[in-house]
C-alpha cells in the first residue's frame, strides 16, 4: 500500500483486541440469537459489514474478519473512489477488522433474534488501519492521556421524521396520526408535537436503553416532524461517538417498525431548519477534575481559554470534517441558528462555540456548527485535536460575543465544500493530528464527489436557461 505515513502514529497501546470470553458468555445468556450484524463505519459515516451465522462470532473474536480495505476510500454512493489507491490498485484486497469490546447486544427491533458488533480494521493485530475513523480518534484520545488528561463529551442529534410512502424524491413530513393531516409547522419544545409521536418516541428511547445507549432527553425542534435526541456525557470518547451511531441506528429501525423513514441529511428542506449534531467537551485531569472549572465567578481557566483558541484557530480548516458533504452548506444560515463565522460567546447560541451557563463544575465547550452528516468519529477527532493544538501552543481566543453574532462583520467560514476541502488540505495541523495519509484519502474521495456533483444539470438549470438565450 502507498500509505505508510500515519501508521507510524500509532502504538501498541492503539491496538486493543477484545477478548473472545464476551462471545461465549453473550451467546450463553442469549440461546435464541440466530445471526450477528457486523458494523463497521466508514469515512461518511455509513454504517457498513455483514451478517453471519452466530457459530462464526467466536472465530471473530480470535481471528477477525476479512473485509475490503476499499470500504475506507468509498464516496457516499458506496462506490470505491479509485483515486484514493485503496481499491483496484492494491487488488480490492481485505484487512482484518476485530470487534469493539462491549458493542455485542440485541437489535430489539429485529422480527427475528439477531445481535449486532461493530468492529475496527488493523493492517495486523498491532497495527490500526490508517483511514479507520475509530483508530484516528483511539490515537488522539491516548495523546490526551499522555498529557494527564481525559474527554468528557455528548453528542445531540437532530433528525427529522419523513413519509416512508411520499411520491418522488423530495421528503415530506409524516402525516399526523393523531390529527389525520400533515403538518407544515410547528413550535420549538412543543409537547404538543411530542404527543402526537409519543409511541414512536417511546419506542426509540426504549429500544436504546436495551442496547444500553444512555438516551436522555427529547425535544420538538423548529420545523414539521424535526426532534432532537441528547445523549447523555461519558468520560470515553470513542464510547460517546459509538452512542451516536447506534443511537441513529436505533432510529431509523423504529422509525420503519412504525411505517415511517428518517433522515439526518443536513439540509433536507429548503426553507426550513437543517439537522445539527452539537458536542459538548469538557477535559478531567488525573484526580478527576473539571479543568475548565473557573476558580472565581467570571473568570475562565488557562485551559479553557486555549481550548477555544485552538477549536477558533483551526475552525476553518477542520470544517470539511464538520460539514463533509455538498448539502452540508445549505445549513448555514442565520435564521436557523447556524453559525457562520468563528465566533464565541457565554449562554449565545448565535456562535460557534457556546459556554453553557451551568453550575461552574459542569463548565464545558458546546461546538454548534457540524450537521448530523458528519462522522461523530472524526468530528470529535478534529475537536480535540483542536483544542490539544491551542493547548499545547496557548492559543488565546478572541473577545466572546455579546448578542447577535451574525450582525457582526467577522471573516466567514468556508461557504462551500471546494473550500472547506482546500483549508483542510493545506492544514498542516490537521495533518499532524488526524494523519496526512488520510487527510489525502478524505480530500480526494469528497472532490470526487464534487466533481460528478458538478457535471450534473439540475431541473432548475432548464427552467432558467434552456430557451433564455
Amino acid at each position: 500500500m502507498r500509505y505508510q505515513t500515519d501508521r507510524e502514529m500509532f502504538t501498541p497501546e492503539d491496538a486493543q483486541l477484545p477478548d473472545a470470553k464476551e462471545a461465549i458468555e453473550f451467546l450463553e445468556q442469549n440461546p435464541d440469537i440466530e445471526f450477528v450484524d457486523l458494523l463497521l463505519l466508514d469515512m461518511n459515516g455509513i454504517v457498513r459489514g455483514k451478517r453471519v451465522e452466530k457459530d462464526k462470532l467466536q472465530k471473530a473474536y480470535e481471528q477477525g474478519i476479512a473485509l475490503p480495505i476499499s470500504i475506507y476510500g468509498m464516496n457516499i454512493k458506496g462506490t470505491p473512489v479509485e483515486e484514493t489507491g485503496l481499491g483496484l490498485e492494491i487488488g480490492e484486497s481485505d484487512a482484518i477488522c476485530y470487534p469493539v469490546a462491549g458493542s455485542l447486544t440485541r437489535q430489539p427491533w429485529q422480527k427475528r433474534p439477531i445481535a449486532q458488533l461493530m468492529l475496527e480494521m488493523y493492517e495486523d493485530k498491532e497495527t490500526p488501519l490508517f483511514a479507520d475513523p475509530r483508530m484516528i480518534l483511539r490515537r488522539i484520545v491516548r495523546q490526551f492521556k499522555a498529557r494527564g488528561l481525559t474527554p468528557v463529551s455528548a453528542y445531540e442529534l437532530e433528525f427529522y421524521l419523513i413519509d416512508s410512502k411520499a411520491p418522488g424524491n423530495a421528503p415530506l413530513p409524516p402525516v399526523s396520526p393523531i390529527t389525520g393531516k400533515r403538518p407544515e409547522n410547528t413550535q420549538v419544545y412543543s409537547l404538543d408535537e411530542l404527543d402526537e409521536y409519543a409511541e414512536l418516541l417511546t419506542q426509540i428511547i426504549e429500544a436504546a436503553r436495551e442496547q444500553g445507549l444512555p438516551a436522555d432527553t427529547i425535544v420538538a425542534e423548529s420545523a414539521p416532524g424535526q426532534f432532537e435526541i441528547n445523549l447523555k456525557h461519558t468520560d470515553d470518547a470513542l464510547a460517546a461517538c459509538d452512542h451516536s451511531i447506534l443511537l441513529k441506528r436505533v432510529i431509523k429501525q423504529v422509525a420503519h417498525d412504525n411505517d415511517l423513514d428518517t433522515t439526518f441529511m443536513a439540509k433536507p428542506y429548503a426553507d426550513q431548519a437543517g439537522n445539527g449534531m452539537h458536542l459538548h467537551i469538557s477535559l478531567l485531569d488525573d484526580d478527576g477534575n473539571n479543568v475548565f472549572e473557573p476558580q472565581a465567578e467570571g473568570e475562565m481557566t488557562d485551559m479553557l481559554r486555549h481550548a477555544l483558541g485552538g477549536m477558533l484557530a483551526l475552525m476553518p480548516q477542520y470544517l470539511a470534517i464538520m460539514c463533509p458533504n455538498i448539502n452540508s452548506y445549505r445549513r448555514f444560515a442565520p435564521d436557523f441558528y447556524v453559525p457562520n463565522a468563528a465566533t464565541w460567546g457565554i449562554e449565545n447560541r448565535t456562535t460557534a462555540l457556546r459556554i453553557p451557563g451551568d453550575i461552574p463544575a459542569a463548565t464545558r465547550i458546546e461546538h454548534r456548527v457540524a450537521g448530523t452528516d458528519a462522522n461523530p468519529y472524526l468530528m470529535m477527532a478534529a475537536l480535540l485535536a483542536s483544542i490539544m493544538y491551542g493547548i499545547d501552543n496557548k492559543i488565546e481566543p478572541s473577545e466572546p460575543v455579546v448578542g447577535n453574532a451574525y450582525d457582526l462583520d467577522n471573516e466567514p467560514l468556508p461557504t462551500n465544500l471546494r473550500d472547506a476541502l482546500r483549508e483542510l488540505s493545506a492544514s498542516n495541523a490537521m495533518r499532524q493530528s488526524l494523519g496526512t495519509d488520510f487527510v489525502d484519502v478524505f480530500v480526494t474521495c469528497k472532490e470526487k464527489e464534487l466533481e460528478e456533483f458538478e457535471q450534473h444539470v439540475t431541473a432548475l438549470e432548464y427552467d432558467w436557461y434552456l430557451h433564455a438565450f
